[in-house]
């Protein structure tokens, strides 16, 4: 039996689900650099204020359940870069390495293009060969490396960024 995925526009209904997703990379992962497990309210705030910049945050069903989510926020406060994007995609850890990652990202990159967007980036910390190979599939390069950014679980993390031109 196939399940069918769905994708729609989050709302803050989604805070519970989506933290439950998320506080797994919080507490087990150097995904998130967060370190703390965040709360719906925060989790509805970030929906508001995506929505509110006029960004698209995404959520995937599998039936019923919602299994994944994806957003962007704006890269920069300056004026310049307006016109360019940081990515964000997370599924529940049961579900992942099944295609929900890309089907879900690939939604997100369709909502950017529609926007008066030019540059969409992903920042990754490594290492992470899953999201990596994710990335390039869809046509992002590698940009960037930042060497031992940041540390979480006592040791020190790298992070490289991805970037995709839109249009």
């Amino acid at each position: 039996m196939t399940t069918t995925r769905t994708i729609r526009f989050a709302s803050v209904a989604d805070a519970e689900r989506i933290c439950v997703i998320y506080n797994h990379y919080i507490a087990t992962t150097t995904i998130s650099f967060e370190e703390e497990p965040v709360a719906p309210a925060d989790i509805m705030r970030r929906i508001e204020d995506v929505a509110s910049a006029g960004l698209p945050w995404l959520v995937m069903h599998e039936g019923d359940t919602l299994v994944g989510y994806a957003y962007a926020t704006r890269w920069r406060v300056r004026a310049a870069y307006r016109f360019a994007v940081e990515s964000s995609v997370y599924l529940d850890h049961q579900h992942a390495g099944k295609g929900a990652g890309s089907m879900l990202y690939e939604a997100l990159l369709a909502e950017l293009r529609q926007r008066d967007l030019h540059l969409v980036i992903g920042g990754i910390a490594q290492p992470n060969e899953a999201s990596v190979r994710l990335h390039e599939r869809l046509g992002f390069e590698k940009v960037a490396h930042f060497s031992e950014v940041g540390l979480k679980f006592g040791r020190w993390i790298d992070v490289g960024y991805w970037q995709l031109k839109l249009n």
